[in-house]
């Protein structure tokens, strides 16, 4: 007799729940308050000290003692500093937060490669070979966060799970004591249920989320995708996913960009700009041509040059085209001599010398269009050449900025600087003169009483760097003086342009036939150290010349001239 077979079905084999099925498992490292770890390093704060740094005029990340003090994201910053009179309070700069990421990026690839930067002081790679490498996803957790103790960054958190979004929150939540949060396959959707919809950073989602009453991620998952998709539309659809614990974004490795700066060390230290200039003629050809093979061009460089006093002299050099080997070299020359000048000797002699390329662009696009474009080659090599014999600030270029006089609104840039005037131009310049300004032919009628800002057309076609002294007379010959209520001593008849070496006819009068002003300007009437009062002048001579004077203290001085 024999025994029948059981015919009970055998235990189905493990799946992972369906939510964890096709997503990639994701480690996530996050280093919290990077903003302000990037800032106060760059600004040379200790790391102890109560920092906040600003965006907008608001906090956008804060230290750890900042916050023991209430600082919190989102304040003012006039509310954040009266809750912490000592707050150190910095700006927020994208470039040195990223800067200041990339070295500890760089550490964290030489012990696991394939890392994608989320954004400065977060990044993700895939948990599948670290976990198999080093035993399982804690084990490897841990020797990502002794890397970065080892490399001096602390506080350091890693989050495991089912995509990116869920790690990242993982590594939110990580407890102090282990800095290791670890969510199993399949668990996504539930770790998630509890957290707020603020997590989404969406912002306009996320407050008519709350104005539905929905204010979790769970209570946001449980709704019906097709109703989620037609509600909200495809960032709201996309939104839906990851609270669900859907997310299937893939970890894209960052590729790493080739190394470009080059260093020139020293043995024994060199005591002139020749001989430094000459070392690094070779080397600069060697990193333009490198540019040239990867079809890049540099259009802004960073030289430091170390000298034996343990100083680091460094300085961004900006170029209107791109730069070339020479060109390189002429910047070195110039930063070592400091002032311009052409001296040789150094005030202490250099050990290293360091070229960063910190802006480079693809060739093509400096390339001249079609119908031209561009600063005119042969100009810019004369202009070059020019400063390479004289020095840097030898060849400026005038740029137009903020002020209340035609001088204060003139600066002088150097050829390849960037035209940055000295005086923000958006800024409010009460006084100042406008748009459209000039002289006017009219009779000897006086325009004190009229409105300051009410000038004829044209401009001054030529403002003098350094005013020059005059005297201004009456018919009888006695000097014209201005009072504090811009009433005239007299009414002016003529002036004499004060001896000076550039004066060619400083002892000529010079006959008016036609005047308007007093306009009066007083400037930061509130400080006595810059205080400043003036009244201008327009002038016809009989030769039929405009001028424009300014009057201080009963000083004048011949300021600009029309054509």
């Amino acid at each position: 007799m024999t025994t029948p077979t059981s015919t009970s079905p055998r235990p189905p084999a493990s799946r992972p729940p369906a939510s964890g099925r096709g997503l990639i498992r994701t480690m996530v490292v996050w280093v919290p308050d990077w903003p302000v770890t990037a800032a106060a390093v760059t600004a040379g704060h200790p790391p102890n000290a109560p920092v906040a740094v600003l965006a907008k005029g608001r906090v956008l990340a804060s230290s750890a003692a900042a916050r023991a003090e209430g600082v919190r994201r989102g304040l003012r910053a006039r509310d954040a500093q009266a809750r912490c009179p000592e707050l150190v309070v910095l700006k927020y700069d994208p470039v040195i937060d990223a800067r200041a990421f990339d070295p500890v990026v760089g550490c964290l690839e030489a012990l696991i490669p394939g890392i994608q930067v989320i954004r400065p002081g977060m990044c993700a790679l895939k948990a599948r070979g670290p976990s198999r490498f080093y035993g399982s996803e804690p084990a490897a957790a841990e020797k990502l966060l002794d890397r970065l103790e080892t490399y001096d960054v602390p506080g350091g958190r890693v989050g495991i799970a089912d995509g990116p979004f869920a790690a990242e929150q993982a590594a939110r939540a990580a407890p102090d004591h282990t800095r290791v949060h670890v969510v199993p396959p399949g668990g996504s959707a539930e770790f998630l249920a509890p957290i707020t919809v603020d997590a989404l950073e969406q912002p306009e989602l996320t407050d008519l989320l709350r104005r539905l009453g929905l204010r979790s991620l769970g209570a946001f998952a449980r709704l019906p995708a097709t109703e989620v998709l037609a509600r909200f539309g495809p960032d709201g659809a996309f939104a839906h996913r990851l609270a669900r614990g859907a997310d299937d974004r893939q970890v894209v490795a960052r590729q790493a960009p080739p190394e470009l700066a080059r260093q020139l060390d020293f043995e024994p230290a060199v005591d002139r700009v020749d001989q430094v200039a000459f070392a690094v003629r070779a080397v600069a050809d060697e990193l333009v041509g490198r540019l040239a093979t990867l079809g890049l061009v540099c259009t802004t460089f960073r030289i430091e040059v170390g000298t034996e006093a343990g100083r680091i002299h460094e300085r961004e050099w900006l170029h209107p085209r791109w730069f070339s080997a020479a060109d390189v070299v002429d910047r070195v020359r110039w930063q070592l001599q400091g002032n311009g000048t052409a001296t040789s000797e150094l005030a202490s002699p250099v050990v290293k010398l360091r070229l960063i390329p910190e802006q480079v662009d693809p060739v093509g696009a400096h390339v001249d269009g079609l119908w031209g474009g561009g600063p005119d080659e042969r100009i810019h090599r004369a202009l070059s050449r020019v400063q390479s014999m004289l020095g840097h600030g030898a060849v400026v270029s005038p740029v137009i900025g903020g002020g209340r006089g035609y001088a204060d609104r003139q600066t002088l840039i150097p050829w390849g600087n960037p035209p940055t005037p000295a005086r923000p131009s958006d800024a409010p310049w009460p006084g100042s003169l406008p748009a459209t300004f000039g002289t006017s032919a009219g009779s000897g009628m006086s325009a004190g009483s009229g409105a300051p800002n009410q000038w004829p057309t044209p401009v001054p076609t030529t403002v003098y760097p350094v005013p020059f002294p005059a005297r201004v007379l009456a018919a009888d010959g006695r000097p014209v003086s201005v009072s504090a209520r811009s009433v005239l001593s007299g009414e002016p008849a003529g002036f004499r342009l004060d001896p000076a070496p550039q004066v060619a006819d400083s002892n000529k009068l010079h006959s008016i036939i036609a005047w308007a002003g007093p306009w009066p300007v007083e400037e930061r009437w509130w400080d006595e150290d810059t205080t400043n009062r003036l009244a201008r002048f327009q002038f016809v001579t009989a030769d039929g010349r405009a001028w424009l004077f300014v009057v201080r203290s009963n000083h004048w001085q011949l300021e600009a001239a029309y054509d």
